[in-house]
């Protein structure tokens, strides 16, 4: 589900967000059942499918909504969050270090319906075209 988290306006709009007032990431929370897939394996796709070393953009986009984040919801989520980054940073995986921020999750407000599968709902999108179609391709998820 994509949405907002990290911020201090309760209930923030994109538009508000977008300002950079607010303080909340543009974020997906992701519902997974660990009987199914670890935790340390959706660990490795964040950071596959973005670049963590780039503080406050991601693409095109740039502001503190677009911060590399990982908002963790329990004491063993943390543990392994900060583990893998430090881990990619020892293994020197990116050519710049690793600037992902690792905080507690704090009240995740749902982005507007437009936003919702807006990849799937606008394929040929300039956007979906140019940064996410590549991405998908590259880790072998879309021909």
């Amino acid at each position: 589900t994509s949405g907002y988290m990290g911020g201090h306006v309760d209930n923030p709009t994109y538009e508000q967000v977008c300002t950079g007032t607010t303080g909340h990431a543009e974020v997906a929370q992701v519902e997974f059942d660990p009987a199914k897939i670890r935790y340390g394996e959706l660990l490795k796709w964040f950071f596959k499918l973005h670049d963590p070393t780039t503080l406050n953009y991601q693409g095109n986009d740039h502001g503190t909504q677009y911060r590399s984040v990982i908002f963790y919801h329990s004491p063993e989520q943390e543990q392994a969050a900060r583990r893998a980054k430090r881990l990619i940073d020892e293994a020197k995986v990116f050519s710049a270090p690793v600037v992902t921020e690792i905080a507690s999750a704090t009240t995740f407000y749902k982005a507007e319906d437009y936003h919702q599968r807006f990849y799937r709902q606008n394929k040929g999108h300039n956007y979906c075209r140019a940064i996410i179609s590549p991405k998908l391709e590259k880790l072998g998820l879309e021909k």
